[in-house]
């Protein structure tokens, strides 16, 4: 089962994932895509932490998701905006480049067996159209890394003011 959760900043989209994970699993496993920037973005991680109980298998993986195990697991992804960018970075801010592997690493890991994923994204492009032309382009790489990813979920839901909205797959 894929359920994809998208919505704005601030949106309840991590704390919505994170209760259906305790719904279907006793020890949910969380995958964290962060890169640690810089001190504050350490500081936001480790908040983070903190705020997930003894419950949760805790994994930070930047890229390559598809070297964890998922097999029988309930797994939180968040998120893929930061997962993205990790690729973007990496290829100078190649689009193309970008969506393929980042699609390539999400097949690996929908293909292991008895696997339940809650994937989380952001949907940057309903804002402010983005100054810069690398903003552009990653706005570009989202909107196509989300309508992939809501494809291929069996139930896609986006947050809007803390309430859920089933877009995709009934209750």
């Amino acid at each position: 089962m894929i359920y994809f959760i998208t919505g704005g900043e601030r949106s309840g989209k991590s704390s919505y994932a994170e209760n259906i994970a305790k719904e279907l699993s006793s020890r949910p496993m969380y995958v964290a895509t962060a890169r640690k920037w810089d001190d504050d973005f350490q500081k936001r991680i480790d908040r983070h932490q903190k705020d997930r109980d003894e419950r949760w298998i805790n994994i930070e993986k930047e890229k390559f998701i598809s070297e964890i195990d998922f097999t029988g697991q309930v797994a939180v992804i968040d998120c893929v905006t930061l997962w993205l960018t990790n690729f973007f970075v990496d290829t100078k801010n190649d689009v193309e480049l970008s969506l393929i592997q980042a699609k390539a690493e999400f097949e690996k890991v929908i293909q292991q067996p008895n696997v339940t994923i809650i994937i989380i994204s952001n949907e940057i492009g309903m804002g402010v159209h983005a100054d810069t032309h690398i903003g552009r382009k990653f706005t570009e790489l989202q909107g196509w890394m989300n309508q992939y990813l809501a494809q291929k979920a069996d139930k896609v839901v986006l947050m809007v003011s803390g309430i859920p909205v089933t877009i995709k797959g009934g209750l």
